[in-house]
Order: C-alpha cells, then sequence, then structure tokens
C-alpha cells in the first residue's frame, strides 16, 4: 500500500504535470472505485486543475473548488500516461483501469491522444476509493485524520501527548490513521526497528527516553523516505520504496543494524518484520499463525 512518502512523490509528480491544465474528460471503468454520485465526475469537464495536495495517504486533487479525493489502498496505483489511447475507457471486464482522467491537449499535442492518468487496481479485492467533493472535508477518510507527522507543528510534545495514556500497541497506534496520518504496516516497521523498540510496546508507558527516540525515527525515517521519493517518476516509486526498506519484507534477510536475521510476524491480512536483537532483546515474537501449523 502505497504510503505518506509514495503518495507524497505522487502529488509532487502530479502538481509539475497537471496544475494550470484544463480537464478534458473523466472516464469510468469500474463504477465501484466511486463512493460519491454529488457532484457527478462529469462535474469536473472544462475545469482547470489548480492543485494538488497529499493528505495522510490520500491525493487530493483540485480542480477548480471541486476535489477529486482518491486513496489507492492496497493493490490501486496511478498510472501517467503522454499520450492516453484514443478509444474511450469501456467499463466492466477484465481491465484493470478504474477511472481515466484526460488533459484538453495543448497546441504542441495530438488532439486524439492527450495526456492524463489511470488510476487501476490488481486482484480481487476492490478498495480503491474515489470522491469527487465541494469540500475535502466531506471525505470521511480525510475528515478524521490524526496530525501529520511532517507538519512544522508536529513537535515533541504533540507527539507525547499522542502517546500519553494509551493501552496500544506502538505499532498499532503508528498505523491508526485517525491518531497519526499517513503511516501504515511498511513505514511502522521501518520507524520501529530504527528507534530499536518493540512493535509490542505499550504506547503509554514507553519511557521518555523512548519516546524521544521513537519521535526521532519517525520523522528522520518518513523525511529520508520523501527525500528518495522525490522527483521519481510515478512507475518507479514502488520499486523505491521496497529498495530503500531496512527490515519491512526483508524477512529472513540479515538486519543491516546488528546482522541478526530478520523476522516475520504475520497475521491474516499483513505481516510485520522486525530484528530480534535490536529490538525485543534478542527474544523472538510469537507468530501465532506459524505456532499452529507446527502444531
Amino acid at each position: 500500500m502505497p504510503e505518506l512518502p509514495e503518495v507524497e512523490g505522487l502529488a509532487a509528480f502530479l502538481r509539475e504535470r497537471l496544475v494550470g491544465r484544463v480537464v478534458a474528460r473523466v472516464e469510468v471503468g469500474a463504477l465501484n472505485v466511486l463512493k460519491t454520485y454529488d457532484p457527478p465526475t462529469t462535474a469536473l469537464h472544462g475545469l482547470l486543475v489548480s492543485g494538488v495536495e497529499r493528505r495522510g495517504k490520500w491525493l487530493d486533487v483540485d480542480v477548480d473548488g471541486l476535489h477529486l479525493a482518491v486513496h489507492l489502498s492496497r493493490a490501486g496505483w496511478l498510472r501517467w500516461s503522454d499520450a492516453l489511447p484514443r478509444a474511450p475507457l469501456k467499463p466492466g471486464g477484465k481491465n484493470p483501469v478504474a477511472l481515466r482522467v484526460r488533459l484538453a491537449p495543448e497546441d504542441d499535442e495530438d488532439p486524439g491522444t492527450p495526456p492524463g492518468f489511470d488510476l487501476t487496481e490488481a486482484g480481487t479485492q476492490k478498495r480503491l476509493a474515489v470522491h469527487v467533493v465541494r469540500d475535502v472535508a466531506q471525505v470521511p477518510g480525510i475528515a478524521t485524520l490524526g496530525p501529520d507527522p511532517l507538519d512544522d507543528s508536529f513537535d515533541l510534545a504533540a507527539f507525547r501527548a499522542l502517546l500519553a495514556g494509551s493501552r496500544q500497541q506502538v505499532k498499532g497506534l503508528l498505523r491508526e490513521q485517525s491518531v497519526l496520518a499517513g503511516v501504515g504496516n511498511a513505514y511502522s516497521d521501518e520507524v520501529l526497528h530504527v528507534a530499536k523498540l518493540s512493535p509490542y510496546a505499550v504506547s503509554g508507558k514507553l519511557p521518555e527516553a523512548d519516546v524521544e527516540r521513537l519521535y526521532a525515527a519517525l520523522r528522520t525515517t518518513l523525511r529520508d523516505a520523501v527525500a528518495a521519493a522525490g522527483g521519481k517518476p510515478a512507475k518507479e516509486l514502488k520499486d523505491a520504496k521496497r529498495a530503500g526498506m531496512r527490515v519491512h519484507g526483508r524477512t529472513g534477510e540479515a538486519c543491516p543494524e546488528c546482522g541478526d536475521v530478520v523476522r516475520e510476524v504475520s497475521f491474516a491480512d499483513r505481516s510485520m518484520q522486525y530484528c530480534a536483537t535490536c529490538q525485543t532483546g534478542g527474544r523472538p515474537l510469537a507468530d501465532r499463525r506459524l505456532s499452529r501449523l507446527l502444531k
């Protein structure tokens, strides 16, 4: 799933290509991707794109006061084209394109194959979400977002206040979008590894030194990842994310910090990776799914 750094990279990529351009047409390939109906997608036709922002894991394309808000979820992605196909997008079938945005061609562009982008989704779990709204606060997933961890106002005191009194495991708290916006499964693994903390540590019981170390790891890890994503084409962001991971997705490999093996705990719909030497005092965490298989 794209998280804060990749979505920030996509926002910057789109900002360079969309702002100041006119939306010619929005074509829907999968009706289930649309989560709103008023205003319709046709309301965007003929309007000028005035901005592109990231809001947590959401992309917000401002089209002359209307907002095309996109959550790519687990299997969604954005594919840019300098020359989209001439044929209109047809709904249904096996086409992975869920929605297409065509721009009005400029003087030096072929009017039959203008630039634009597709929103695609692989797999059978259709969670890609597109909202067309007059105010982004009308999107529930945006209205309930917690603070952005890279915002200048999000200082150590603000982070300390989020943790205070929480009984939630720190891994879960970092992933909770209503608590902290933009961090998901992958970067929570990375942040905890840098901070040398167990994912099962209780948030509200962390000593002050651990809180300070976790805050520094959160900001540094995300800033570094945003910098790594900056300037890359949309098609390269996924590979850049994987290449930059220290422990996430690297089960069985050597920890880059101490050389111990990277371990995994599996759940029904995800897994997390960690280093026992760096994070849990050398004690492997129980993997309930694996334990059941071994019985």
